[in-house]
């Protein structure tokens, strides 16, 4: 290769930014941009990341060394900066060149190819600081980028972004979720209808309490799985009934207002654990875990409240005072005027909102009349790619500036 000509390992296009050092250290290079920023380089990180020169498939962009095969014998012979600015490196063991693409080394060196990058940074808000829902063109979102990007990043943003415009047509949530990533499917299907009238009886055969005329207390769906489903999106195709506004508080900001004001429930909801479970015919869904559940350093947030599928605690007797007072206190504070906001559905609406970290819930029905929402799940993976991915195609300038 020559000049620009130069492969990442990937699919994306870099700014050439040229190299103007390199030097040897070990096992490692030392490579160095005209502003100072360098990258530490492990050898062998560099001849598994060699395009088209046994590291990565030139076709697939994935890598082709097995683990197996990398050994102390894959030494650098030369290593050098070409007139260009690109890295080039011969290998000792088997004498194969390797040019290696000077943008796609700085967007590693920044930190660029991280999960976070292209991202929105979450922002925690309460009632006094978001007064109402970010709210976009659903009109547009179908056919512009720069709308369907914007309604994304507002729902990492903040956990919650609303359409408002949409066709009412109760297929228009395929088209949409077609846009976004794979629907992930449940036992209550992979687009699924909440149907509630005022004239149901509260106990009324149905297969949730989201069909009946009772209010919803704040709550995520389907804590009852490993993994709950990552993002929720609602569109309302029809909508006569008086009252049954919707209810969102952000977790993320609950969560934090717990940890500072009552730490000692924050440690009971983080630690102790309970079993989760879908009653249904045919089904039996159960999973043990802590209400607040961290994960791992880096996971999104999990919050786990649906009292309805709330089973049994999953703790020592000793500890469940302590644990049912923690929760209350949560769920207080959930539903207090300081962090939930409360909207009606408009037929047209799509409502997206991330499913582990915002609290949703309905208030009771007060007149007769029918409103029916449809709704799906999508993953936090998939709809992390589409970010990610659409906000590169819009020529962000950099991961932080949509944070």
């Amino acid at each position: 290769m020559s000049g620009r000509d130069v492969a990442a390992p990937d699919f994306y296009t870099y700014a050439w930014e040229p190299i103007v050092s390199v030097e040897r250290d070990g096992c490692f290079l030392t490579i160095g941009w005209a502003d100072g920023m360098t990258l530490r380089a492990f050898d062998l990180w560099l001849r598994e990341n060699a395009v088209g020169a046994g590291g990565v498939d030139p076709a697939t962009r994935e890598g082709l060394f097995d683990p197996a095969e990398l050994t102390d014998d894959i030494a650098i012979e030369s290593a050098t900066v070409d007139d260009g600015g690109a890295l080039r490196i011969r290998w000792a063991l088997d004498g194969a060149d390797a040019t290696y693409h000077p943008g796609w080394l700085r967007h590693v060196a920044q930190g660029r190819h991280h999960p976070g990058s292209w991202i929105p940074s979450m922002s925690p808000w309460t009632s006094s600081t978001m007064s109402d829902l970010p709210t976009h063109d659903g009109s547009q979102v179908l056919g512009d980028d720069e709308t369907f990007a914007a309604w994304l990043n507002d729902m990492f943003r903040f956990g919650v972004s609303r359409l408002r415009g949409c066709p009412v047509d109760a297929d228009f949530n395929v088209s949409l979720a077609a846009r976004i990533g794979a629907v992930r499917d449940t036992n209550f299907g992979a687009h699924w209808d909440v149907k509630a009238d005022v004239s149901l009886a509260g106990d009324a055969l149905t297969n949730s309490t989201a069909n009946t005329n009772r209010r919803l207390g704040p709550h995520t769906d389907l804590p009852t799985r490993e993994t709950p489903p990552g993002f929720q999106f609602l569109h309302c195709i029809a909508n006569e009934a008086g009252g049954g506004f919707s209810t969102m508080a952000d977790g993320a900001a609950v969560v934090e207002a717990l940890r500072a004001e009552h730490p000692e429930h924050y440690e009971a909801l983080t630690t102790l654990r309970w079993v989760f479970f879908n009653r249904g015919p045919g089904i039996d869904h159960r999973w043990s875990a802590p209400m607040i559940d961290l994960g791992v350093e880096g996971a999104p947030l999990t919050l786990r409240a649906f009292y309805p599928v709330r089973g049994f605690p999953d703790m020592e007797p000793d500890d469940m005072p302590r644990a049912y007072a923690a929760m209350a206190c949560f769920s207080r504070l959930a539903d207090s005027d300081r962090f939930k906001l409360a909207s009606a559905f408009v037929p047209g609406d799509v409502v997206g909102f991330d499913n582990r970290r915002i609290l949703h819930g309905r208030d009771a029905f007060e007149s007769g009349g029918h409103r029916h929402l449809r709704g799906f799940y999508i993953d936090h993976d998939d709809v992390r790619s589409t970010v990610r991915v659409a906000n590169r195609r819009l020529d962000q300038t950099s991961p932080t500036s949509v944070s």
